[in-house]
C-alpha cells in the first residue's frame, strides 16, 4: 500500500525495526486473550533507581522546564567528561560532548555528519538493527562483515581489513553487543585499533551503551588506543545501565569538529533533550552506582539460567555471552522441520512459530544481520524466563 502513496524513496526503502515490529505483533496476539511472554525488547525490566527519579522531581521544582543548549546542559556534559575519564580513561572537554534524545539519535547524527552519497560504512555483524537503516538513510552504503557463533560473533581483524576500500568512511560496532552479548577483549580491540590506524580515512563509531552490563570485570573502550584516539566517536546513554529507556538520553564524545557538526544537525531536527531529565542524568553519573551493579548481577544470574535451560533443548546452539542481556542461539538445525502444519524455512518462520504456538515473543536474527539466529532478551523475571523457555521446549519438540 505504501508504494501507491507519494512517499519519498528513503521511506519506501527503509525497513521497519524488527524489534519494534515483533513487539507490535506480540501486543496484537495478547489482545486476543493469549498470555504472551515478551522476550523481544531490549529494555531492562527494572525501574529507574529512586535517587535518579528524585533528582528529576527536584529539577522540575527548581524550574528546569525550559529549552536547553542543543548539545546539552553544561552540568551534564561536565558529568559525562568526568564519567569518561573515570570509567574509560577517555579525556574530553565539554565542547566534545553532545547529548541527544537517545543514543539512536546520536548514531544518526554521526552518520549524517560523516557520510556522503556512496560512502561506505563497515558494520560488524551481528549488529543492532538500526545501524544498517541509519547508514542507508544518511546516503551511505552498508558493508557488512559477519561472524557466526563459531567466532563468538566477533569478526576478525583480517575480515574487517579485507572490507576496507578507498570509499570506507566509518566502521560501527557495539561492545557489549546487541544482539549477541559478545564483548571484545582488550587484545582484540588493540589489534583492531592497530589495523585501523593504518587507514586514516576511517572513523570508528563505538557503541558502548551496554558498558555497565558487562560480566568480564572490565570494560575497554577502543578510543583509549593511541592509533585511533583522534578518529573514535564513543556513543553511550542511560537506557540500559540505569534502566532509563523512556527518558531518551544518549551522548557522544568525539573530535570537536564532529561534535559541532552533530550540534548543527540536531539543532535543525530536535534541538536539546529534556531539561529536567538531563539534570537527573548528571546525578546518575556522579552518584551511587549500587543499583546498576545489582542489576548487572541479576542479569548475570539470568544469563546462566537461560543458557542452562536452552542447552537442554535439542538442536539449540548456544554460546556464553559476556555482556548485555541477550542470548543469540543459532537455530539453523530446525530449518526444514515441520510440526505437520507449519514448516520452518528460516529464522523468521521460527520466531513466528514461537509467537503463534508458544506465545513467546522473540526476534529473528535476520534484522540483526544473521539469518541463522534468534535474539532472546532475558530482561524478564526468572519466573517468566522459566515459563517461556519451557513453552519453547514444548513446541520445538513437535518439529521433525
Amino acid at each position: 500500500m505504501l508504494s501507491t502513496l507519494p512517499l519519498s524513496r528513503r521511506v519506501l526503502e527503509m525497513e521497519e525495526s524488527s524489534t519494534l515490529l515483533m513487539a507490535k505483533l506480540a501486543r496484537n496476539i495478547a489482545a486476543q486473550g493469549h498470555k504472551v511472554i515478551s522476550l523481544s525488547l531490549g529494555e531492562p525490566d527494572f525501574d529507574t533507581p529512586e535517587h535518579i527519579k528524585t533528582a528529576a522531581k527536584e529539577a522540575l521544582d527548581q524550574g528546569y522546564t525550559k529549552y536547553t543548549p542543543v548539545s546539552g546542559l553544561p552540568a551534564l556534559r561536565e558529568a559525562i567528561c568526568t564519567k569518561f575519564k573515570r570509567d574509560n580513561g577517555l579525556e574530553f572537554t565539554t565542547n566534545q560532548i553532545v547529548v541527544s534524545n537517545g543514543a539512536k539519535q546520536s548514531i544518526a547524527n554521526i552518520c549524517l555528519a560523516l557520510l556522503d552519497e556512496g560512502d561506505e560504512a563497515i558494520i560488524l555483524a551481528p549488529y543492532w538493527v538500526s545501524y544498517f537503516e541509519i547508514v542507508k538513510f544518511a546516503g551511505g552504503v552498508p558493508v557488512v562483515v559477519h561472524a557466526g557463533i563459531d567466532q563468538d560473533y566477533k569478526p576478525s581483524v583480517a575480515q574487517i581489513e579485507a572490507a576496507i576500500t578507498d570509499r570506507t568512511k566509518l566502521i560501527i560496532f557495539s561492545s557489549p553487543c546487541n544482539p549477541t552479548g559478545s564483548v571484545f577483549t582488550a587484545d582484540e580491540l588493540s589489534a583492531m585499533a592497530q589495523m585501523l590506524g593504518r587507514h586514516e580515512q576511517v572513523h570508528i563509531v563505538s557503541d558502548e551503551i551496554y558498558e555497565y552490563i558487562n560480566f568480564t570485570g572490565k570494560h575497554v573502550s577502543i578510543g583509549t588506543f593511541d592509533a585511533v584516539k583522534d578518529r573514535t566517536i564513543t556513543v553511550n546513554g542511560f537506557a540500559k545501565g540505569f534502566a532509563m529507556t523512556g527518558w531518551r538520553l544518549g551522548y557522544i564524545g568525539g573530535p570537536e569538529w564532529l561534535a559541532q557538526a552533530c550540534d548543527k544537525i540536531q539543532g535543525q531536527v530536535t534541538s536539546g533533550a529534556t531539561s529536567f531529565g538531563q539534570k537527573a542524568a548528571a546525578h546518575a553519573l556522579l552518584s551511587d552506582m549500587t543499583p546498576t551493579w545489582k542489576m548487572r548481577d541479576a542479569f548475570l544470574h539470568r544469563r546462566d539460567l537461560v543458557i542452562g535451560l536452552l542447552e537442554q533443548i535439542p538442536g539449540m546452539k548456544v554460546n556464553r555471552p559476556q555482556g548485555a542481556f541477550y542470548i543469540f542461539p543459532d537455530i539453523s538445525n530446525y530449518f526444514g522441520l515441520s510440526d505437520g502444519q507449519t514448516t520452518i524455512n528460516n529464522a523468521d518462520d521460527f520466531s513466528m512459530y514461537l509467537l503463534e504456538k508458544a506465545y513467546v515473543a522473540t526476534v529473528a536474527g535476520t534484522g540483526f544481520g544473521d539469518s541463522n539466529c534468534l535474539r532472546i532478551s532475558y530482561a524478564a523475571s526468572e519466573e517468566q524466563l522459566r515459563e517461556a523457555i519451557g513453552r519453547i521446549a514444548e513446541v520445538v519438540s513437535k518439529l521433525s
